[in-house]
């Protein structure tokens, strides 16, 4: 079963100017993670927009992306709904499309205890065979799942192999490490006002799912390394101060704002966000694009 490490890049919905998804955009985005040295990518997250698809467009993106990665590089797609139900349902149309692998949250905006989002849960994990996730984002959810929760699912769902944290705190880190070793791959956002970064890969942890990777692949990648190496461990130090600056600026306004103007930068495809989102203009897509500029990263990564 497929143990996620290193970095797992959360991949961006290009659209075309009629508002349809590009799927030869997203070919060139994930020709380009592979070719960067991407360990895995995450398809369908809030860096795609998935609130603002059709279910429709989720389920033919997975179907193109199966066709454009399968035996190449792995990907999870975002099973999560609104429902238990349809949490199911999508998970089971990702398994017989041949995912590699799908990810659960609990649903937004209900605000459940921690025992229904364990059943939620359990339920959505023991409904396929795919490698399992979760991702833990109280600051978008609503509702933080708990280390014992954690620890209890992992007991009862062998296909549970990654748990995303994005939360700025490390004794949720270490709890869930303490309670399943390394049963759990633990994978942390890149998001700089946490900065659980380094804490996650120094307490054990292996990895990032990060939306860095989108503008800076080579360099997530090397920083996202499991730390078996004092080298390592220095490399991805040294990488993740030099570029903080920029891993800031990403998360300016929520994803995908940053990130779509950075590819478009770039000369990469990404459309227009959809609406209610609206595109980085003015002054801070000017303030980018010197960052970019300054920090090297136009000058390697412009397709222009």
């Amino acid at each position: 079963m497929i143990k996620p490490t290193g970095s797992w890049v959360a991949m961006p919905t290009p659209f075309n100017a009629d508002d349809s998804v590009d799927i030869g955009g997203i070919k060139v985005l994930i020709e380009r993670q592979i070719k960067y040295g991407t360990s895995l990518l995450f398809v369908l997250g809030s860096c795609g927009e998935v609130t603002l698809l059709t279910q429709d467009e989720k389920k033919r993106i997975v179907r193109e992306v199966i066709k454009m990665t399968k035996g190449r590089i792995p990907v999870f797609f975002n099973a999560s709904a609104p429902s238990t139900s349809q949490s199911v349902d999508f998970a089971r149309f990702c398994e017989a499309e041949g995912a590699d692998g799908v990810i659960f949250t609990v649903p937004p905006y209900v605000l459940v205890p921690q025992s229904a989002a364990y059943e939620h849960l359990n339920t959505c994990m023991q409904s396929t065979k795919l490698p399992c996730g979760i991702y833990n984002n109280p600051s978008r959810i609503g509702v933080l799942i708990e280390p014992d929760t954690i620890a209890k699912l992992s007991a009862n769902n062998p296909n549970f192999i990654v748990d995303k944290e994005a939360m700025p705190n490390v004794k949720q880190l270490v709890e869930v490490k303490r309670k399943c070793g390394d049963k759990v791959n633990i994978l942390c956002c890149d998001y700089p006002n946490y900065s659980i970064v380094l804490p996650t890969l120094a307490v054990g942890g292996n990895g990032t799912a990060n939306i860095g990777g989108n503008v800076i692949p080579e360099e997530m990648a090397t920083i996202s390394r499991y730390w078996d190496s004092y080298e390592k461990m220095v490399e991805s130090r040294e990488l993740y101060f030099r570029y903080f600056l920029l891993l800031s600026a990403l998360y300016w306004f929520s994803n995908p704002i940053v990130v779509k103007a950075a590819l478009r930068i770039l000369g990469l495809p990404a459309g227009s966000l959809r609406k209610p989102y609206i595109d980085l203009t003015g002054q801070k897509y000017d303030d980018l694009a010197s960052i970019m500029k300054d920090m090297g990263v136009y000058d390697k990564y412009s397709v222009r």
